[in-house]
């Protein structure tokens, strides 16, 4: 009996901790902030994962909306698969979210495919509903002017190509079926060039997959790639590890550049904030749950989150 109460207390424990979610506030110095960006506030969603809060995502809209932000961004995996057209679970969402006058959108390796290419490359359908509801999908920089002075926000993985011809050939992320076509190159490399970072402003970029120390080293020792001056990268894809236990943390994250494998990785390498040769980056854990292997498509002791990042 004491065993059986106790696996009924644990499903519901874990069942109620699935369906609720906190606001994480995190202050993140920035090097030489100018002054009009003092407390400049982005609110990161990420790893929805098709995942409802409340019946219509009541209660994920009126925590965002009772949140005062400067920007918004959605840092992928809003989708429970690529094959997906259940949109219902995020147009929800953003249709309901008040200020989206600063809202972007980068796709994680579960979200359908941003394109599709037929006589020529096109957004897709689920791209082009999102931004009819106010989201801007992320193709390369835009910018946030606060009183003469700039917040970039860039797409992280186009934003790393040093040479045009190396567009589709970086490692360690989930490319799209439509990768090799030579359309989908050349809209690409369009887009590539319109990526001119300015001298002055601060620079954000928006990745769905974090960017583990060994894959900073390569970017910054390959040819064909280049780092530029971020002063900050936002990412999500782990879940915070998604199975968590006391003391011991994260069991696995989904990281093919941790080598023989992505058990037990660094503890501090799995979520919030950290810094690696100059350059900080902050993981959220996310909404949401993965179901990549689907007797464990539940969070332990891993509270689904939204960010609040202050700068500072």
């Amino acid at each position: 009996m004491g065993f059986l109460f106790f696996i009924i207390v644990f499903v519901l424990y874990v069942f109620w901790d699935n369906n609720r979610f906190v606001v994480i506030e995190q202050e993140i110095v920035i090097n030489n902030l100018p002054e009009q960006l003092q407390d400049f506030r982005i609110l990161q969603i990420s790893d929805l994962h098709e995942h409802q809060f409340g019946d219509q995502q009541t209660g994920l809209i009126e925590a965002i909306n009772a949140a005062d932000y400067d920007a918004i961004v959605f840092t992928g995996d809003m989708l429970d698969d690529k094959e997906s057209t259940d949109y219902v679970s995020f147009y929800t969402l953003i249709e309901g979210i008040d200020n989206k006058e600063n809202a972007w959108f980068v796709p994680g390796n579960t979200d359908p495919d941003s394109y599709q290419i037929g006589s020529s490359v096109e957004k897709s359908d689920f791209i082009l509903g999102m931004e009819e509801r106010g989201v801007k999908l992320l193709e390369t920089m835009d910018s946030v002017a606060v009183n003469d002075e700039n917040i970039h926000f860039i797409n992280f993985e186009l934003s790393i190509i040093a040479n045009p011809e190396y567009i589709g050939k970086t490692k360690g992320i989930v490319r799209p079926d439509y990768n090799k076509d030579s359309k989908y190159h050349e809209h690409q490399a369009a887009l590539w060039e319109e990526i001119t970072l300015p001298e002055r402003g601060v620079v954000v970029a928006l990745n769905h997959y974090p960017v583990p120390d060994v894959r900073i080293d390569h970017i910054k020792n390959n040819p064909d790639l280049k780092w530029l001056d971020y002063d900050l990268i936002l990412a999500g894809h782990y879940h915070g590890g998604q199975i968590r236990l006391p003391v011991i943390g994260a069991l696995f994250v989904p990281e093919p550049w941790y080598k023989p494998n992505s058990f037990f990785p660094p503890r501090d390498r799995v979520s919030g904030l950290w810094e690696y040769t100059g350059t900080k980056q902050y993981v959220s854990r996310g909404l949401g749950s993965s179901d990549a292997i689907s007797f464990l498509n539940f969070r332990l002791f891993n509270t689904p989150e939204i960010n609040m990042l202050i700068l500072k």
